[in-house]
């Protein structure tokens, strides 16, 4: 993750993984970032090293439930431009079988995005 992005390059990390990567989220984040977190499919437990929490003035937030206007509150935020979702890969929906295997080797950083085919089609 430090590689692909940079290290105090993000100002939110919203991961749905945790696991193994969890520190390098944090690494990634900048003074004062927030790390958000909705599961855990990469594995629960995970290794924090205090002095990057503290130090850098993160804040760590937990996430269950959205509230009704979350989702299109964040549809606003991408179309405006103010947060950009980060693609590792785009699959035709054709392929999809393909989309799940690489997903499951857990290598990419990012999302995957499955295209569907045009219209009539």
């Amino acid at each position: 993750v430090v590689l692909a992005l940079g290290a105090e390059s993000i100002d939110v990390v919203i991961d749905n993984v945790g696991g193994p990567s969890f520190p390098g989220m944090l690494k990634v984040l900048r003074r004062g970032g927030r790390y958000v977190s909705s599961g855990a499919i990469g594995g629960p437990l995970v290794t924090l090293d205090l002095r990057t929490f503290y130090l850098k003035d993160l804040r760590l937030i937990g996430c269950t439930a959205w509230d009704e206007p979350v989702f299109p509150n964040l549809v606003g935020y991408i179309e405006r431009g103010e947060i950009r979702p980060l693609i590792a890969k785009t699959f035709p929906l054709e392929r999809i079988a393909d989309a799940q295997r690489e997903f499951l080797q857990k290598h990419h950083v990012g999302n995957f995005v499955l295209i569907p085919p045009p219209a009539g089609h």
